[in-house]
């Protein structure tokens, strides 16, 4: 078994990791490290971990060598200590920002702020097994990966890769785990960063993660609307795309089906009847996988594509154990097999 620590383990991306660790059967729990809780019992943050785990948080400075270190600690924590957490560790996974892009331009752009170690962002490869499940075998680095742009991308990949985007407008609904994951100044993974009040933004730096993701985006217009609902876990995503050519609702079965009829953890739902005919985030809380659907406005060549998830799984924690698993050789679903609360 391989020892797993986390930095910023007192968060809610840290907490679902301890969740998703505790069930995996290659992993074991090596240190809980937190700054601002340090001393403390992990249950006392975590109540869902009550009798599962005994350890107590630790405080950054007693962090010691491990076979698989999760960094899950708020943006702009991280890059600056890169290189001694590199010295504790083979295996690294960063759930924060720090190294999801690959250019440290677009991430100036994006986050405002100079990259402070931009050699090492072609190190870390994007954890999303969807885009990137050859380069994650035998990965020594990866970084995590935006909930919302998790949402967006598997939304929008299907059609993009197969050139038919002509433009594409977002609109999320979010829950408020997802913490400051729209405002460039708050950290998508706080340490208890107190009351999350409601917003809506049309500014939100994830995008930059799906332009980075789908092939030629460059040069096709996307744009994103988000909004704070009454839901603390999950992310649904629906998009407006529209394509450069005549399409049936028929062919965008074909194309679904061929990206994704094999995808461990993506379902296509979008059924004709029934009370849940579409993708419904309640339904996949603790869940790593990521619902789909669509229906087709044929008159304006317009797919409107549903996607929901967990964003502190699937969005966070989920896909780190999923890539991590390709990283070690293992198999995909080892420790995700929780499939969700219904009713909830």
């Amino acid at each position: 078994m391989l020892t797993l620590s986390i930095v910023g383990a007192a968060g809610y991306a840290g907490g679902e990791l301890l969740r998703l660790v505790l069930g995996h059967p290659e992993l074991q729990l090596g240190q809980a490290i937190s700054t601002s809780h340090a001393g403390s019992p992990v249950h006392a943050c975590h109540p869902n971990l009550r009798g599962h785990v005994r350890a107590t948080f630790e405080a950054p400075d007693a962090l010691q060598a491990c076979d698989v270190l999760v960094l899950a600690g708020g943006h702009g924590t991280h890059a600056e200590r890169i290189d001694e957490y590199a010295q504790l560790a083979p295996r690294i996974l960063d759930l924060s920002a720090d190294f999801r892009l690959r250019s440290a331009e677009a991430y100036e752009q994006t986050y405002g702020r100079p990259h402070p170690k931009p050699e090492w962002l072609e190190r870390f490869v994007y954890g999303l097994p969807e885009l990137h499940r050859e380069q994650l075998r035998g990965a020594t680095h990866v970084s995590g990966v935006g909930c919302n742009a998790t949402a967006m991308t598997l939304a929008l990949l299907p059609l993009a890769r197969q050139g038919l985007v002509e433009r594409a407008l977002f609109d999320l609904k979010v829950g408020s785990s997802e913490g400051g994951a729209v405002s460039r100044e708050s950290s998508h993974h706080p340490e208890r960063s107190g009351t999350v009040r409601p917003y809506a933004t049309t500014d939100h730096r994830h995008l930059a993660e799906v332009r980075q993701a789908l092939p030629d985006s460059g040069d096709v217009p996307l744009s994103v609307t988000a909004h704070a609902i009454e839901m603390v876990r999950g992310v649904a995503c629906t998009a407006h795309v529209f394509l450069n050519e005549d399409f049936s609702e028929r062919q965008l079965w074909g194309v679904f089906r061929e990206h994704y009829g094999a995808e461990p953890f993506i379902r296509l739902v979008a059924a004709k009847s029934g009370q849940h005919r579409y993708p419904e985030p309640k339904l996949l809380a603790g869940s790593n996988h990521c619902d789909i659907g669509f229906a087709w406005d044929a008159g304006n060549r317009r797919a409107v594509v549903f996607s929901a998830l967990d964003n502190l799984v699937k969005g966070a924690a989920g896909s780190a154990v999923q890539s991590l698993n390709l990283m070690c050789g293992w198999d995909e679903h080892l420790g995700l097999g929780f499939p969700g609360l219904h009713p909830n």
